[in-house]
């Protein structure tokens, strides 16, 4: 298995298999964790790989199937929290610095293609918080439509994050393409998340389904 997200500090790992849902100690003989470079350098990948590491059965058949698609499920739901924590501190940044940052005698913000661009932004973040919102508030309150709260939240909030990361590096400006400015760490995560749990397309395919809207597969 190759890029597992925290595999180099977890103790025990749950590993879907043929044969049902098991849980391996990372420290036993037979597991190999392998750290792995990474775009995102916040959150480490590894790569696993087991040749005859002794392993506990947690569950088999259609309940390791249910367990599974929950943990997925549940993941993807509260990414969007996640994200939507990524685009806030984007658009907030960004307006902070276009009112610090001066150009002909003017604030930067002040001229109104930046301010359209950020109105624009401002809008998803709000459409992202709800969607997110709602997604937890399904997950934690055992709602009727976990997966179709958990598709929605991704579908929309993984390009609303990576939209706001863009706008916040090009906004800012020289400084923005520096390592000392943290905005493209931020980048890096809003694009790593956008494909940690499944793909904005397929989350919007599955939404499709969920709704019995017939819709083109995308990427």
């Amino acid at each position: 298995m190759t890029g597992v997200a925290d595999a180099a500090v977890a103790d025990i790992l749950l590993v879907p298999a043929d044969g049902g849902l098991f849980a391996v100690d990372t420290g036993r003989d037979g597991a190999t964790v392998t750290p792995l470079t990474s775009l995102d350098r916040t959150r480490p990948l590894a790569t696993v790989t087991l040749d005859g590491a002794p392993a506990r059965l947690l569950a088999e058949g259609a309940e390791a199937d249910a367990a599974v698609r929950l943990g997925l499920r549940s993941g993807a739901g509260l990414l969007a929290s996640e994200q939507l924590g990524l685009a806030d501190w984007c658009l907030t940044e960004t307006v902070a610095y276009l009112k610090e940052r001066h150009q002909f005698n003017r604030p930067v913000g002040s001229f109104q293609a930046l301010k359209h661009r950020l109105a624009d932004l401002w809008l998803r973040v709000v459409n992202t918080r709800a969607a997110a919102r709602h997604a937890a508030d399904a997950l934690a309150t055992g709602s009727d439509e976990p997966n179709l709260a958990a598709a929605l939240a991704q579908a929309y909030a993984a390009p609303v994050a990576v939209r706001a990361a863009e706008e916040a590096l090009q906004l800012h400006g020289g400084i923005g393409m520096t390592w000392e400015h943290p905005v493209h760490l931020y980048l890096k995560r809003a694009k790593a998340d956008s494909i940690a749990l499944g793909t904005a397309g397929r989350h919007r395919t599955e939404l499709a389904d969920l709704v019995d809207l017939p819709a083109p597969a995308t990427p």
